[in-house]
């Protein structure tokens, strides 16, 4: 499972995701990849389902890359808890995604194949996805 090592306080503010990501708009290490296309929150038991139905389908050829990172901790209040007495407490690890962001690249497989990874493992994740290669730079 993915989470920060170290973190000074668990309890933190929400951040702001409603606008469009300003980097990692382009594929560094990859040839192709998957593109966030709207704004949300991925927790780390999506992350790590899509990324274990992504190696499967590739059958473990070529190489998979994370960009994103999950180290927004959130927190939550128990069912039928009343008002006030504090923050809840820790429930889970969450990355924040904007548009435009990319979240997994990949390597070494052919296209036609990058297409039904990139399917299979967009279906695991709570936001709506592209599949980009090299060429279209959008």
């Amino acid at each position: 499972m993915l989470f920060p090592k170290k973190v000074k306080r668990i309890k933190m503010h929400k951040r702001n995701s409603l606008k469009r990501s300003s980097k990692t708009l382009e594929l560094t290490k990859g040839n192709f990849g998957v593109k966030a296309i709207t704004n949300g929150r991925i927790t780390v038991q999506q992350l790590e389902a899509a990324r274990q139905t992504m190696v499967k389908k590739s059958k473990k050829s070529g190489k998979i890359w994370l960009r994103i990172f999950p180290d927004l901790a959130i927190t939550s209040k128990p069912a039928e808890v009343r008002m006030g007495k504090g923050k809840g407490a820790f429930d889970f690890w969450c990355c924040p995604i904007k548009a435009g962001r990319i979240i997994f690249e990949f390597e070494g497989i052919q296209k036609s194949l990058a297409y039904e990874v990139a399917r299979v493992g967009s279906k695991k994740l709570s936001v709506h996805t592209k599949f980009i290669t090299q060429n279209n730079k959008i």
